[in-house]
C-alpha cells in the first residue's frame, strides 16, 4: 500500500497552490482530483484571464472585502500570505499581468499561465518533496485510526488504490459551476466526521424575477449602465458603485453579482438608476425651461431605452416636462434614484461564481485551517469565507492554502 504524507482532494485553485507549497516543505503530496483538467475554474474566470488577485484587500478588516458567519476567520492567513506575496510569485515566473479598476490584477495572456505557474511550483521542490496527481481519479472513502502511528492514521481509497497518509487536506471548492464538475463531496466529508457545515447557497450569480413583473424590462436585455445597489436593513446594509446588466430574466453585471451575495430570499434591492444626480432637483429644474418630452430629458441622466421604458409606465410621465406636476416628476425621480425590487430567486449554482456558505470556521483554526478532526484540514471556498467579485475569492484560495500548507510542514516534520 503506497504512503504519502497527506493527500489533497481537489486540484483547483487552493488545493494545487497548497500542493506546491508544502512539497517545498519537504512532504510527499498526493492530489487527487475527478476531473481530468486542472484547475478548470482558473481557467474559466475573469474573460478567461483570471481576476487571480486584488491589491485593495485589506488584511486588516476582511469584513470590508468578506462575508461568512465569521469574516473575521480569514484574517490570520490572508496577513500571512497576501496579494503583494502572491504578485511577487507572478513576477518570478514572469507572467505579464495588467490592474483594471479598483485593485483587479488579470494575466495579460491567458489564465493558463497562471495554471502552468502552480504545476511548475508543484514540479520545482529542491527540499525532496514531491507532488503526485492522480487525475482523473475518484475517492471513494477516508477512514481515520488513531491507533496507528500518526503518519498512517489516514486510510484513504481512491479509483487507483488505498494509501495511506498522516493528513487529508480538502480543497474541493463549493457547488458553482457543476459542468466543470462541482460537487458537494467536500461538505460530505465534513460531516462523516461531524463537522458543521453553513447551508450553501450560490453566490456572485445573476437575479431573477417573475415573469409577469419583469415583463417591461425584458426588452432591456443587453443594457448595461451604473448603478448604485443596495440590500439589508440599516443595520446589515450593503451597498455597490458598479455596473447593472438587464437580461430577460432578470438583472446581472458586477453590482448585482456583488450584492446577490448579501441578499437574502424575500427580501429587496434598492437601485439608483442614475447615482450621478439629483433627479429630482435635475427634473424640477428642467420643468421651468424644457417643452422636451419627460423620456427625452431623462436621456441626459440615463440610456434612451430606460428612459422610455420607465416614462411609458405612467401617462403622467408621457407629456413634456414643462406640463408635467411637481408630484409625477418628484414621483418618477424616486423610483429611479431608489427602484425596490423583490428578486424571486437567482440563476442557480450553474451561473453562480461561488458558493456562500460551507464548512463551518468554528469547526476549524484560523492559524492552520486543521478541524476539530485531527489531521483533516478544509481550504478555498468550501470553507464559509466568500469574497467579493474581483479577485477576492483567489487570493483566498492563495492566503488558505499557504496557511494549510506551513502547518502540514511544521507538524509532519519530514525526515531530512
Amino acid at each position: 500500500m503506497k504512503s504519502f504524507d497527506v493527500v489533497i482532494v481537489g486540484a483547483g485553485a487552493a488545493g494545487l497552490f497548497c500542493a506546491g507549497v508544502a512539497a517545498q516543505q519537504g512532504l510527499q503530496v498526493l492530489v487527487l482530483d475527478h476531473s481530468e483538467k486542472v484547475a478548470e475554474k482558473i481557467r474559466i474566470s475573469g474573460g478567461g484571464r483570471s481576476n487571480f488577485t486584488n491589491r485593495e484587500l485589506d488584511v486588516r478588516a476582511p469584513h470590508k472585502h468578506f462575508l461568512g458567519d465569521n469574516p473575521q476567520f480569514c484574517r490570520s492567513a490572508l496577513s500571512r500570505y497576501t496579494p503583494q506575496n502572491f504578485v511577487a510569485l507572478m513576477q518570478k515566473h514572469h507572467i505579464p499581468f495588467h490592474e483594471k479598476h479598483k485593485g483587479q490584477l488579470f494575466c495579460d495572456r491567458s489564465a493558463e499561465d497562471l495554471i502552468q505557474m502552480l504545476l511548475a511550483e508543484c514540479n520545482g521542490s529542491a527540499s525532496g518533496g514531491s507532488v503526485t496527481r492522480w487525475q482523473p481519479c475518484s475517492l471513494k472513502d477516508i477512514r481515520y485510526s488513531d491507533a496507528v502511528p500518526e503518519a498512517q492514521r489516514y486510510e484513504v481509497d481512491t479509483g487507483q488504490g488505498t494509501v495511506h497518509a498522516g493528513a487529508v487536506v480538502v480543497a474541493t471548492g463549493g457547488l458553482s459551476i457543476p459542468k466543470i464538475g462541482a460537487t458537494d463531496i467536500g461538505y460530505r466529508l465534513a460531516k462523516q466526521f461531524n463537522l458543521r457545515v453553513v447551508e450553501p447557497r450560490p453566490g456572485l450569480v445573476p437575479l431573477t424575477f417573475d415573469d409577469k413583473a419583469w415583463a417591461p424590462y425584458a426588452q432591456l436585455s443587453g443594457l448595461s449602465l451604473p448603478v448604485r445597489i443596495e440590500t439589508g436593513t440599516k443595520k446589515t446594509l450593503q451597498g455597490f458603485d458598479e455596473d447593472l446588466l438587464f437580461t430577460h430574466r432578470g438583472l446581472s453585471g458586477p453590482g448585482v453579482l456583488q450584492i446577490s451575495s448579501y441578499w437574502q430570499v424575500g427580501t429587496d434591492i434598492r437601485i439608483n438608476l442614475a447615482p450621478e444626480v439629483d433627479l429630482q432637483e435635475a427634473l424640477m429644474a428642467a420643468k421651468q425651461h424644457s417643452k422636451k418630452l419627460i423620456a427625452n430629458e431623462l436621456n441626459a441622466w440615463v440610456p434612451s431605452r430606460l428612459a422610455d421604458t420607465w416614462a411609458s409606465q405612467d401617462p403622467a410621465w408621457q407629456r413634456p416636462v414643462i406640463e408635467a406636476s411637481d408630484k409625477a416628476l418628484n414621483l418618477l425621480a424616486q423610483r429611479l434614484s431608489a427602484w425596490p425590487l423583490t428578486p424571486t430567486g437567482t440563476e442557480g449554482y450553474k451561473k453562480a461564481e461561488v458558493t456562500v456558505g460551507g464548512v463551518d470556521t468554528r469547526d476549524l483554526s484560523q492559524q492552520t485551517m486543521e478541524s476539530k478532526q485531527p489531521g483533516l484540514y478544509f481550504i478555498g471556498e468550501v470553507v464559509d469565507i466568500t469574497g467579493w467579485l474581483g479577485g477576492y475569492n483567489f487570493q483566498w484560495a492563495w492566503s488558505s492554502g499557504h496557511a494549510c500548507a506551513k502547518a502540514l510542514g511544521t507538524r509532519l516534520k519530514p525526515a531530512v
